[in-house]
């Protein structure tokens, strides 16, 4: 089964988004890096189990890109839980499952970011329909050789990621070509709720 690789949290402001955060769980997320050509960058923050949060946002020292950000960064008034991930390796065979399951999640494409100290990491993932919603269902993400950024972030324990949708049958069975098990629970609109923290959790989404 595919595990989960990290929760993205989009923002139209990043500095102010990763303060509250910080402030919140009480751990300062860390500065990940800006992802050349796309006018964003990110902080991210510890999940446990090999699970990051991924606080991504506009980013000022870049000029406006010439495509939409990701995760409907542009569209946003607020910071919102957007998406998640999966890990897997051989992305190329996982993709070529799910189709065979009945579900395509798109072609994996090869993307790289600059760390604040000048490492450039590398990875391969799917890009989901584009969408100014949550997006529920997963993208995938197959790191390769690269060392992954949760093995040196802060952490702070997920206790629940849930996925509410008005139709949680398609969804189930989009979740299980990807080989994902996972629950979706039945809501007015598709969101992603996140519970983070050891005593009392703080709820994003």
């Amino acid at each position: 089964m595919s595990e989960l690789d990290h929760v993205v949290l989009a923002t139209p402001d990043l500095a102010g988004t990763v303060e509250t955060v910080g402030r919140l769980l009480g751990v300062k997320p860390v500065a990940g890096g800006a992802h050349t050509g796309r006018g964003t960058r990110n902080y991210l923050l510890g999940l446990g189990n090999g699970a990051y949060l991924e606080i991504i946002g506009p980013d000022p020292e870049q000029p406006e890109p010439e495509l939409p950000r990701p995760f409907g960064i542009d569209e946003l008034s607020e910071a919102r839980l957007a998406g998640w991930l999966v890990r897997v390796e051989n992305i190329d065979a996982a993709v070529a499952r799910a189709r065979s399951a009945g579900y395509d999640p798109g072609d994996a494409s090869d993307l790289s970011r600059t760390t604040p100290d000048g490492r450039i990491l590398r990875w391969r993932l799917t890009f989901p329909a584009p969408s100014t919603g949550t997006q529920v269902v997963p993208a995938l993400i197959d790191w390769g050789d690269t060392d992954h950024p949760a093995n040196e972030l802060p952490e702070v324990p997920l206790r629940e990621l849930e996925i509410v949708h008005p139709h949680p049958e398609p969804v189930t069975a989009q979740l299980r070509a990807l080989g994902v098990d996972f629950a979706v629970r039945a809501g007015n609109r598709p969101a992603l709720i996140a519970r983070i923290g050891a005593d009392e959790p703080v709820v994003l989404l």
